[in-house]
């Protein structure tokens, strides 16, 4: 997969403001009731978690997802392949859609970690 970079007409400059709550029922705040899932469908599983508010009658609110490159923190697919596991499809599948390019590397401010892992939030 690849990219095309903005061109300066793609940018559109404007003064006006649209807020709007990012959660079931226009709501800003997310409710007191959390209740996470594990349980994905699909060969999902492992990949990702999501929250859902009861009070909003189980619809998904936001999901969570952690990339390890070294596939660290979940189990192997195949114990005879190394560093091949559900967090470094996340972390792989990530980078190859921020970065465009599979081999290459996160870059903070000119550093680039050993081990890169993250934390995904997606709304």
């Amino acid at each position: 997969m690849s990219f095309k970079r903005f061109d300066s007409e793609d940018f559109l400059v404007s003064v006006d403001s649209v807020t709007a709550g990012a959660f079931t029922g226009d709501n800003p705040v997310f409710g007191t009731t959390v209740v996470t899932s594990s349980a994905q469908t699909g060969g999902t599983s492992g990949l990702y978690y999501t929250s859902v508010q009861k009070e909003s009658n189980g619809e998904v609110q936001f999901s969570v997802a952690f990339g390890d490159s070294n596939g660290s923190g979940s189990a192997l697919f195949d114990a005879g392949i190394d560093g091949k596991s559900p967090t470094s499809a996340v972390y792989s599948q990530f980078r190859n859609i921020v970065l465009g390019d599979e081999s290459s590397s996160f870059a903070f401010e000119g550093y680039y970690p050993s081990n890169p892992k993250y934390y995904c939030f997606n709304f």
